[in-house]
């Protein structure tokens, strides 16, 4: 039964196929990032949406070199069985220089389903 109000949850409490593709997001290793996403899954960041594997790894590759930015996981929330957000801090050179982002995975099959980054 999923009442769809996220509950917090230790950042150590993510499900490991999340943490395992958040590391290698922030390492910029797209291959091994792509190795938690099912084949048909989708990402969307800054209103895109990117599908498929070719898709995402072109989105993961453009990112990783357009800003320099720390990251740093500062909150967990599960919204139910396959639903989990984790929320980043980023400082960089991107406009703004500072951002909470949202991370909001939903699951399928063990693997991410789709992925939505959002303020």
């Amino acid at each position: 039964m999923s009442t769809d109000q996220p509950r917090p949850i230790a950042p150590e409490d993510l499900p490991e196929v999340v943490t395992g593709f958040l590391t290698a997001h922030r390492a910029h290793d797209a291959a091994t990032a792509l190795g938690f996403l099912r084949p048909d899954a989708t990402v969307t960041d800054e209103g895109r949406t990117y599908r498929g594997a070719r898709a995402i790894e072109a989105w993961m590759t453009r990112t990783a070199g357009e800003y320099t930015y720390t990251t740093e996981l500062i909150g967990a929330q599960r919204v139910d069985a396959d639903r989990y957000v984790a929320t980043h801090h980023l400082e960089g050179d991107f406009p703004g220089g500072v951002a909470d982002l949202h991370y909001r995975f939903r699951l399928g099959g063990g693997l991410i389903e789709d992925l939505r980054i959002e303020p």
